[in-house]
């Protein structure tokens, strides 16, 4: 572990959302029963180089998120505005394997303790915040040092799934320091035991379940195989299975921006998945319900508020839309 400097000032003043102009795409009438008529999207924080991960703090009502260029956790909160949680948030050193440094998915876990896919130092971690010290969770997979952990789920039974593109590293699977020869999906359980979920993903990135536990899915950012998968999740929490929940390819053939990245899950298990277009919304069963368009590169999404309320990192925004559903766990 090694220690780390809390910094917890103000960036700035407290200004009030800021509506932008959006729209929603309704492919499907039960679309209406999640984003309502007239929903509006407005801004609530801009000016970031390019942030990921956002995660909500129930305990303490507020958003973190990750600004994987400025090395930082940033907090938001309704009423005082933005503040660096953790900086650095990743790597210190001056010999980068990559120029991404900061963390990347962030969720808490059943005991309210932050996990990062730490990005630049290429591990999965827990953080004090008693001491802002880490503990290193997972970083080699067969003596092997992992790629560049990308995003993160945890299971009630404390399971943490994730993934590892090369993302974090310069010329990623070209990088002589990659020391694994694919890009992979692992579960790593409580009493720390790591296992691969799958190795057959090019570009596995955002990752999430289903309320009841059962499905895993696995969003692949790959434009030549832009797809989400989906794996079965047994009582014991091991995987199997691997299908092709949903298919970007045709949104692509449409002229339609962005890939499979960042991806949520409401109640009812509908998905709320960044990729061609904004934020698709796609029911349990695979069907594409509607695009909320974001009008930019979008990579993640998680809800927040009283659950009702969904953040989206937003290339250099943050961006809020208020539905008619809430987020697991509300």
């Amino acid at each position: 572990m090694r220690k780390l400097v809390p910094l917890l000032a103000i960036l700035g003043a407290c200004a009030a959302p800021t509506p932008i102009s959006s729209q929603v795409e309704r492919l499907d009438p039960a679309l209406d029963a999640l984003v309502p008529a007239g929903a509006q999207l407005e801004r609530i924080v801009r000016g970031l180089d390019w942030c990921e991960g956002p995660t909500w703090r129930k305990s303490g009502g507020y958003l973190l998120f990750s600004d994987i260029p400025k090395n930082t956790i940033f907090r938001w909160k309704e009423g005082e505005g933005l503040s660096v949680f953790l900086r650095p948030a990743g790597y210190i050193r001056d010999d980068p394997a990559g120029v991404e440094l900061g963390t990347n998915g962030l969720v808490f876990d059943a005991q309210d303790r932050l996990l990062m896919a730490d990005h630049g130092n290429r591990q999965i971690a827990r953080l004090d915040e008693a001491n802002f010290t880490r503990t290193t969770l997972a970083d080699r997979f067969e003596g092997k040092r992992l790629n560049s952990p990308n995003d993160l789920v945890v299971r009630s039974n404390g399971d943490i799934y994730f993934t590892d593109p090369p993302y974090g590293l310069r010329d990623l699977n070209r990088n002589p320091a990659k020391e694994l020869d694919f890009n992979g999906v692992y579960r790593l359980t409580a009493a720390g035991e790591l296992s691969l979920v799958t190795r057959d993903l090019t570009f596995p990135n955002g990752i999430a379940l289903s309320p009841d536990e059962r499905t895993l899915y696995v969003a692949v950012s790959d434009r030549n195989n832009p797809v989400w998968m989906a794996y079965d999740v047994a009582t014991d929490g091991t995987v199997s299975g691997g299908r092709v929940f949903f298919d970007g390819a045709p949104l692509l053939r449409q002229g339609k921006n962005g890939a499979p990245d960042g991806l949520t899950v409401d109640a009812h298990g509908n998905l709320f998945a960044t990729g061609p277009g904004g934020v698709l919304v796609i029911s349990p069963e695979g069907r594409h319900l509607g695009t909320i368009v974001t009008g930019q590169a979008t990579s993640n999404a998680v809800f927040g508020d009283d659950g009702s309320a969904l953040y989206l990192t937003a290339d250099m925004d943050i961006i809020r839309v208020r539905l008619t559903t809430r987020g697991i766990g509300f």
